[in-house]
């Protein structure tokens, strides 16, 4: 679908998708200011202190009452909560970007936050050692789900469940820089 025909009344509720580094905090708080709706930010009702996760029902009572306002944009891909949060979203943008810059995003942002301390959710930072020599490591989930996701979100968005959702790929930045900057006001 072209970005065009989501600019009517049904994009209320939208889910910005993509791997690690590509964007999608940045482009969902553009879209969230442009369009004057809530930004939800799917990383901050998951982490906990100590990068600690919820438990997984506390988790979800969480998700299910951030998605229940009438109009809000969300960024996150977080597969276990497809069903709370598709079922409810108008419009998924999937930001598709090449893999080099997706992977230099990702790295470029780890050490800007490592060099600046940037607090991120409940206090957490990035360091060295978590970024680039740990197993939990921010790069290293970018490599582990870069391509799966280009093979799953195809699939998934011809899935019959999903068919109300309208959908927007952009495959270059400049493509979801021009979407935000056409948006009403």
């Amino acid at each position: 679908m072209t970005p065009e025909k989501s600019l009517g009344n049904k994009m209320k509720r939208i889910v910005v998708l993509g791997t690690s580094g590509s964007g999608k905090t940045t482009l969902a708080r553009d879209i969230s200011e442009k369009l004057e709706i809530p930004h939800i930010e799917m990383d901050r009702i998951y982490w906990r202190p100590n990068w600690c996760p919820p438990p997984e029902k506390e988790f979800r009572a969480s998700v299910q009452e951030a998605v229940q306002g009438e109009s809000w944009v969300l960024d996150g891909n977080y597969s276990r909560m497809r069903d709370i949060i598709w079922i409810r979203a108008t419009t998924l943008i999937w930001l598709d970007y090449s893999f080099p810059l997706v992977l230099w995003r990702s790295i470029s942002r780890t050490v800007k936050r490592i060099y600046s301390g940037e607090e991120l959710y409940a206090g957490n930072r990035e360091t060295f050692r978590q970024s680039f020599l740990s197993r939990d490591s921010i790069i290293l989930w970018t490599l582990k789900t870069y391509f799966r996701r280009k093979r799953e979100y195809p699939i998934l968005f011809e899935d019959p469940k999903f068919q109300h959702l309208d959908k927007i790929r952009f495959q270059k930045p400049i493509e979801a820089g021009r979407f935000v900057k056409n948006l009403p006001t």
